[in-house]
């Protein structure tokens, strides 16, 4: 996934969306506060679930596994919000590039309460960590890559919760 062109490219990022609306990854929807309320109530139960079992370092691979589905969980909420169900994860990424990401000023403005390029990154990278965790033999993780996700997942949900009530 080349974030910066998505970011950078909004015909590049339209193209992709329309090809997951074709495939019907990507639907529009109907307002539902309740489903958005539903996925934020899940990534904090993920985030808890990742505290009860933080200090338990032998499985490292299974905390970047619920610390991405906190993050997930936070995305689909965004999406949903915005009118839009998705059923892969790439198509939840391009929407919340479509559907939250501002301008550099508007950025100087409002940093904390936006979805940039790093939150974009953070999705990716944490989606491959996880794919390699829950299926590769031999994946450890540091407890810096644990803690680094841990508070930058902590960010985005709390992000998220910030964006929801505006």
């Amino acid at each position: 996934m080349n974030i910066d062109k998505l970011f950078l490219d909004k015909e590049y990022l339209e193209k992709e969306i329309n090809f997951f609306i074709t495939k019907k990854q990507i639907k529009t929807i109907q307002k539902n506060k309740e489903l958005v309320k539903s996925h934020l109530k899940k990534a904090r139960h993920n985030l808890e679930f990742y505290k009860l079992n933080k200090e338990h370092k032998k499985f490292n691979d299974w905390l970047i596994v619920v610390l991405y589905y906190s993050l997930y969980h936070s995305a689909l909420a965004l999406i949903i919000n915005k009118n839009y169900s998705s059923k892969n994860h790439y198509a939840t990424i391009l929407i919340l590039i479509k559907e939250y990401s501002i301008t550099r000023d508007e950025a100087k403005l409002l940093d904390e309460l936006s979805i940039n390029k790093e939150d974009a990154e953070l999705y990716t990278n944490l989606k491959e960590d996880r794919r390699d965790a829950s299926y590769a033999t031999n994946i450890r993780f540091s407890q810096e890559t644990i803690n680094d996700y841990e508070n930058r997942v902590l960010d985005f949900v709390n992000k998220t919760e910030e964006l929801l009530q505006k």
